[in-house]
């Protein structure tokens, strides 16, 4: 995936702004020929180590949304 897509999809950058995050090591990049790319499985396995996830159980336990009038409760919704 090009560095201004990844930049895009995973964190709402800019073209200048994800290719600042590559040069400081944010977003990891590998080059081919004279084209730098990232690695899609490599970042997605950087943010799952930066934000683990809660295990479903704990996810359902007293968690509500509050959105407008409506209270949306975790409890029922199903883990992916």
């Amino acid at each position: 995936m090009s560095v201004p897509a990844a930049g895009k999809r995973y964190f709402d950058l800019g073209k200048n702004g994800s290719y600042d995050a590559a040069r400081r090591g944010e977003i990891p990049t590998i080059k081919i020929g004279a084209r730098l790319r990232v690695p899609v499985i490599a970042l997605e396995r950087m943010l799952a180590e930066a934000c683990p996830r809660k295990p479903a159980q704990e996810l359902t336990q007293n968690t509500s949304l509050a959105i407008g009038p409506a209270t949306v409760s975790a409890k029922t919704l199903t883990p992916e």
